[in-house]
């Protein structure tokens, strides 16, 4: 299903997220230390790219070619690959980063997302999410209600991402900061321990 609602919403995705995500992409980019490799899973239509530093090798992973057929040529090296968040194709270890822009709460199974990244991410290296997610204890009504449908078509709009931390116990928050609507979008970074 998400398949074809991303396959679908491809054309219309920059129009809506562009100018709103820009500068929270840019703030949690700039967090990005140096490193070689740096994965992208839910690479989207590259809305990060244009904030990314061009001295890295960068992997682009997302689910539906739609998506990846709209990522402009930039001068990056960057390798794209049709993939899943959820089932990354790649050992263990591969990545100094990992970069997870509005993919965590989009994915049916938010916390295998996050285990994924954390196993092909290496020791010592940091993982950048940008994305909403609910207050541990927050009932928030209308957003859970509203999740009924909204999760079907596009984004999952009830996760609570300390909930995800236990499936992946090997990454510590080191920051955690309100992005955008109050905090409900937060920019939160981790590294492996």
């Amino acid at each position: 299903m998400l398949r074809q609602s991303y396959t679908l919403i491809a054309p219309l995705y920059d129009l809506a997220l562009a100018r709103a995500t820009a500068r929270a992409r840019r703030a949690s980019i700039a967090s990005l230390e140096a490193g070689k490799r740096v994965l992208l899973p839910g690479i989207g239509t590259g809305l990060d790219l244009p904030h990314l530093p061009p001295d890295r090798a960068y992997v682009g992973v997302d689910l539906t070619y739609a998506m990846l057929a709209r990522i402009p040529r930039r001068k990056l090296d960057l390798c794209l690959a049709q993939g899943d968040a959820m089932r990354l194709p790649f050992a263990d270890a591969s990545f100094d980063h990992v970069l997870m822009h509005l993919i965590v709460a989009v994915v049916p199974q938010p916390a295998r997302a996050l285990a994924e990244a954390a196993r092909v991410l290496k020791r010592g290296g940091t993982l950048l999410v940008f994305d909403k997610f609910l207050r541990p204890g927050k009932a928030a009504p209308l957003r859970r209600l509203a999740n009924l449908v909204v999760s079907r078509l596009a984004t999952r709009l009830d996760v609570v991402f300390e909930e995800l931390l236990a499936h992946a116990p090997a990454l510590k928050v080191e920051s955690d900061r309100p992005a955008l609507l109050g905090g409900w979008f937060r920019l939160i970074r981790l590294r492996k321990q």
